[in-house]
């Protein structure tokens, strides 16, 4: 139907209303006069114009009825009210009198024609939408406002192939209540029984401001009823617009990790990148990407992405030439062990901040590696802080790993010397030289998430080394705001370590996937492989002697700094490549624990 047909329409429907409204009540006063009287026609023609008037100006004629709501309702009610009242002033000034009784009538008549007609579009509606067959009966679990928005969504959908049929909510007040005409059936606890009663054949979890340990408890009990379950984004997706509360999606692993993600404060670091230039190595990584994409969002002016494998820097280079077109992105294939590129980059585009992502992370291969572990670790870290403090850098921030905290592995110990390196930089540079560590960051490379989804996706087994075996996580976007935060609160010297919460057990993470991919663990199975060669059991963020027990910022600790004796570190860089395998390892080990007397034992071993 066309804008001007609709309005015609709604117009002659009013008018008839109107019309009809006051010599229906004239009669229903009990008049018995045959004729009308004068000041009854006078009222009709100013109640006619005055309806029309205030149904122009209150847009009566321009809303969709068919989603019709309390606001629609209460503008009908305002702008008949104040026809009312202009009839009232009319009959007052050219008749000195009020006819109450039949104005009064006619409001109440006036009033409930109008709803009528515009509701009873949105009725028709409803009853059309409810007995509409093919779609799936829907249980939503949260009778709040995002639960309500939700059944409300899906019940004005044409498209949807959701209906909602009953809501599940703890609130005991809400108990036996209807919403949107869904009523509320109980508690979480009573999920599988309710899903059987109503044969449920999709879930809802409409709940964006609970906290993970929450939503973890609920998917739980909606995984044992086997049902497709689906959540609403978290609220600051929807406050800062990224997503509409109505778009729901799966549940990721990220939801169950039992912990709130930490939102850091970013406002602060503003100074520190808006208009400058910022240099990110590794860019092309899973860490280093999101810095990009982080960095990007402060506006800088310059951002170089500087990366070794050609693929990943044209990837990133290519989204966020399209993402960010204000600032210049600029790309620097080179690696980061050699020497005179790095200090040639860093000469060239002199960054005011830099972000040293750059590393190799795989502990299995590091084992069996430990030549390029110390190569790309420590002397890649050595090469871009010693560039950077020649390039007048102002800050410097690199990337480390809860791994080199006592460590047990190559990959860890050479992380660990690196942040000897970035310490010792910061003592005689001017640049303002820190470290940051997390741990586990889901979803990057090398990482158990994108290993467990290709085994489930094979059918099977997943591999967990130990039962036991336990690990911190963090989301990719976390740790990326982590580094960011810390070049902006850096002084110099410091490691910078996120409060992750409780850690969670790799099999726990294991059967969470099993079951977020629509399978049981009878269906596949959990293997336990054993503890690979430099792993440990449980993962630790800070060491015994570098603890500070108080927060330097909300949810960073920094902890302390153990004097470090360079010379060791240097002389296992000249000598290194001559080592063998065993004794380096065993080196490296030493300097990354302390025991300086390793220098004793760095013999050149053809």
């Amino acid at each position: 139907m066309s804008y001007r047909l609709r309005l015609s329409l709604l117009m002659l429907v009013d008018s008839v209303i109107v019309l009809c409204s006051i010599f229906i009540g004239y009669w229903l006063i009990g008049s018995t006069s045959t004729t009308l009287p004068t000041a009854l026609i006078v009222s009709s023609i100013v109640l006619f114009v005055s309806h029309h008037v205030f149904a122009h100006f209150f847009k009566l004629y321009k809303r969709v009825w068919q989603y019709a709501s309390i606001q629609e309702l209460l503008s009908i009610f305002i702008g008949v009210t104040l026809s009312i009242v202009s009839v009232a002033l009319i009959q007052l000034i050219l008749f000195q009198t009020v006819y109450t009784r039949t104005l009064v009538i006619t409001w109440m008549l006036h009033i409930l024609f109008i709803g009528a007609s515009r509701f009873s579009w949105r009725m028709y509606r409803d009853f059309i939408m409810a007995s509409n067959k093919g779609k799936k009966r829907t249980l939503i679990i949260g009778a709040g406002a995002a639960g309500s928005m939700v059944a409300r969504q899906l019940l004005n959908s044409e498209k949807s192939e959701l209906y909602p049929v009953a809501f599940i909510d703890d609130d005991n007040t809400k108990q036996n209540l209807e919403i949107m005409g869904c009523p509320v059936l109980g508690q979480t606890k009573d999920i599988k029984s309710i899903v059987d009663e109503k044969s449920i054949e999709h879930i809802i979890i409409a709940m964006p401001s609970f906290k993970k340990s929450q939503i973890n408890h609920i998917f739980k009990e909606t995984t044992d009823t086997k049902i497709k379950t689906q959540i609403l984004p978290s609220v600051e997706d929807i406050m800062s617009g990224k997503v509409s509360v109505s778009e729901m999606r799966d549940v990721q692993v990220e939801d169950l990790l039992g912990r709130d993600p930490v939102e850091l404060d970013t406002e602060a670091i503003t100074d520190k990148l808006t208009g400058k230039t910022v240099l990110v190595t590794g860019a092309g990584g899973s860490i280093g990407s999101e810095v990009c994409r982080q960095v990007c969002g402060f506006n800088p002016e310059k951002i170089v992405l500087l990366g070794h494998g050609e693929n990943s820097i044209y990837a990133i280079d290519m989204e966020l030439k399209n993402a960010f077109a204000h600032v210049v992105v600029v790309t620097e294939i080179a690696d980061v062990q050699d020497e005179d590129r790095m200090k040639s980059v860093m000469k060239y585009h002199e960054p005011d901040v830099v972000y040293h992502a750059a590393a190799h992370k795989h502990v299995p291969l590091m084992e069996r590696n430990p030549h390029e572990a110390v190569k790309n670790n420590v002397i890649g870290t050595k090469n871009v802080a010693e560039a950077a403090d020649e390039a007048g850098v102002k800050t410097f921030v690199m990337v480390s790993t809860d791994k080199a905290v006592n460590p047990t592995s190559v990959m860890g110990a050479t992380k660990r010397i690196a942040e000897m390196i970035v310490q010792h930089m910061d003592l005689v540079s001017d640049t303002k030289f820190v470290a940051v560590r997390f741990g586990n960051v889901l979803g990057s490379r090398g990482s158990v998430i994108p290993l467990f989804k290709k085994q489930i996706a094979a059918g099977g087994p997943v591999t967990v080394t130990h039962p036991d075996m336990v690990r911190y996580f963090m989301t990719i976007p976390e740790a990326s705001r982590l580094v960011i935060q810390a070049g902006a609160i850096a002084k110099g010297g410091e490691v910078f370590v996120l409060d992750m919460g409780e850690p969670v057990k790799i099999v726990d993470l294991a059967r969470n996937l099993i079951r977020l991919s629509g399978f049981t663990e009878d269906e596949i199975e959990i293997k336990y492989s054993g503890i690979r060669p430099g792993e440990k059991m449980f993962e630790e963020l800070l060491g015994k002697d570098e603890v500070h027990d108080e927060q330097i910022y909300p949810m960073i600790y920094r902890g302390k700094t153990p004097p470090v004796n360079v010379e060791v570190i240097f002389e296992l860089i000249r000598h290194f490549e001559d080592v063998a395998n065993d004794r380096l390892r065993e080196n490296v080990l030493d300097i990354a624990h302390f025991r300086v007397e390793s220098l004793k034992r760095l013999t050149v071993v053809k």
